[in-house]
């Protein structure tokens, strides 16, 4: 089983606190796929929405892919997730009632299919932020003094 990254939401990581993630389809034309291909997505300010008991991610955007002629996409369209109606209605039911938020975590080529993980978050106070910082810093003040140990 092969998988490539494309592109990993770092900024999601260090603003939530991560509950449950799930893996979802994508329901893309082909020159997004194209662009894709090539990294060109940005996560930034992107989450999912529902409308209809279905669920689409919003303000993901994917480049216009260069070498497509007059067919090409909207960069910032509204794009379907495929999920099964057990994990539609757990997210669905987590966001209106627990007050969670469901954001992209990265996106991936799975066997040749896009796939996009996504995971119901809880916003981290600003305490929680500095915590992490500080976490960080420690293990890279690790990591290096093992480098200088070899």
């Amino acid at each position: 089983m092969s998988i490539v990254l494309i592109q990993e939401n770092k900024q999601a990581r260090f603003d939530y606190h991560i509950l449950e993630t799930f893996e979802a389809g994508l329901v893309l034309i082909g020159s997004e796929v194209k662009s894709l291909r090539g990294k060109n997505i940005t996560f930034k300010d992107s989450y999912i929405v529902f409308k209809d008991n279905e669920a689409f991610i919003q303000n993901a955007h994917i480049s216009e892919y260069k070498a497509s002629s007059y067919n090409n996409h909207a960069p910032e369209r509204l794009r379907k997730l495929l999920l099964n109606k057990s994990e539609l209605h757990t997210i669905f039911t987590a966001q209106r009632e627990k007050g969670l938020s469901c954001v992209p975590l990265k996106i991936y080529f799975k066997e040749g299919l896009v796939k996009l993980e996504i995971a119901l978050v809880k916003g981290k106070k600003t305490h929680d932020k500095r915590e992490s910082i500080k976490k960080r810093d420690v293990e890279q003040q690790l990591r290096q003094m093992k480098k200088f140990d070899r």
